[in-house]
């Protein structure tokens, strides 16, 4: 595989041993190179704890999750009380001291509170109180330009581990979010950063300048009249998918489209093996519902990378045929896959499979949400912007095609794409 500059220099940094913090654009390539390092770069001599933000993500992953492996639970009752229970926990002491790094995914959704925390639990549980993170090695990846943390706190209320203030002059705004950055624990781990700038999902260089520029909240009249110029009513063929700000409008328009097909419907209930509770967040975080309802003709979306290649998550193609333990996808360049079922899994905070469910890694796919959509690449997306509410939510719905020929818009503000203040000063340092 040909690597860009950037990824070369994210590889070496990686094989280094320090504390990493891989970060780029949507379609800069951050996920093939941390597959690349959990292929070919991690020692076999280390033990390793593979973990993610959302639960979504450490299922695609094959991780655990941020808050089950450090204890965090919901953090009721603070930074100081959830580090009193967790070192209590013999279960989270002994992880913590056999592990030597972690590998953190979409690091921009783990919020300041929940990052100091952990980081505190770290240094408690190994007694090595001198050493950020008590020695573990870091290796943190995502786009703080992209989705936020979900979790408000008030800004000023974390005294058991300040906000840095040399980040901000009096003169600008606080930030409007608790990111993870701006606490002394971030500027205390030391990461050697790399950001990955070339954009290898698409090769439209416009169309790559217009995205960067959108990602830093600037709407330029170039951008604008980009933007105008894509905006349509969706064709009712239209081959492709919808993006929507809110799952309502996305299970209504897959129940109306797979409705209008001929034919016989045929349902495929996804099995489920394990704990109970840990099915039940299989059923809220697994990319694969319950049962997935299907006819010949019905759009769909694979929800998983191919180890052979064939395709990726995000990739389109039309059902051909369904059988008992099998279904035939013709994909929307022509190739034919027959597709078995897949199991995901959910693991414990030891790293232990603990629920699983199998059924085949597909969505109905003429809606998604934008949420669902991060991290995959779609072959036609129609992407719909009036009704988005955070911040990096238009970014993440506008870059998830290879060109602006797979676009097309039904309507948008100049407001959904702001970025707030902080992440802007952040990335400006850095750089």
């Amino acid at each position: 595989m040909k690597w860009t500059t950037d990824q070369n220099q994210a590889i070496e940094k990686l094989g280094a041993g320090g504390n990493v913090f891989l970060t780029g654009g949507a379609g800069t390539g951050k996920s093939t190179v941390i597959q690349n390092f959990l292929r070919e770069g991690i020692d076999g001599t280390k033990n390793t704890a593979v973990l993610a933000s959302t639960g979504t993500a450490a299922i695609l992953l094959g991780g655990r999750t941020f808050h089950s492996f450090f204890g965090l639970g919901i953090m009721e009752g603070g930074v100081d009380l959830v580090v009193s229970r967790a070192v209590k926990h013999q279960g989270i002491i002994q992880r913590l001291k056999k592990v030597d790094q972690i590998l953190l995914d979409e690091i921009s959704m783990i919020g300041a509170a929940e990052w100091m925390a952990a980081e505190k639990i770290a240094r408690m549980a190994r007694k090595r109180q001198a050493e950020p993170w008590g020695g573990i090695r870091v290796v943190a990846i995502g786009d703080f330009a992209q989705l936020p943390p979900v979790v408000k706190p008030p800004m000023r209320s974390m005294n058991q581990d300040p906000y840095s203030q040399d980040l901000f002059s009096q003169e600008q705004r606080e930030p409007e979010k608790p990111w993870c950055f701006l606490t002394d624990t971030w500027h205390k781990t030391e990461f050697d950063s790399v950001n990955l700038r070339e954009i290898v999902r698409s090769n439209d260089s416009h169309w790559n300048e217009i995205l960067n520029e959108l990602r830093w909240g600037q709407f330029t009249l170039r951008a604008k009249e980009v933007l105008d110029s894509r905006i349509r009513r969706v064709p009712l063929d239209f081959q492709g998918t919808r993006l929507f700000s809110r799952r309502t409008q996305v299970d209504r328009l897959n129940h109306e489209r797979l409705h209008m097909l001929k034919g016989t419907v045929k349902v495929y209930d996804t099995v489920y093996v394990g704990l109970a509770q840990k099915i039940d967040d299989l059923k809220r975080n697994a990319p694969i519902g319950e049962a997935i309802t299907l006819k010949e003709g019905a759009l769909v979306m694979f929800r998983q990378n191919d180890p052979e290649l064939r395709y990726v998550n995000g990739t389109l193609g039309t059902i051909v045929r369904l059988k008992d333990g099998e279904v035939q996808v013709e994909l929307l360049n022509g190739r034919l896959i027959d597709l078995k079922p897949a199991t995901f899994s959910v693991l414990d905070a030891e790293g232990e499979v603990v629920a699983t469910a199998t059924n085949f890694p597909l969505n109905l796919a003429w809606a998604c949400t934008i949420h669902k959509a991060q991290g995959a690449t779609l072959d036609k997306a129609h992407v719909d912007l009036r009704g988005v509410w955070e911040h990096g939510q238009s970014y993440v719905a506008l870059s998830r095609v290879r060109s602006l020929d797979d676009l097309t818009i039904e309507g948008y503000s100049p407001s959904g794409f702001k970025i707030d203040p902080a992440v802007k000063e952040f990335y400006r340092r850095m750089s």
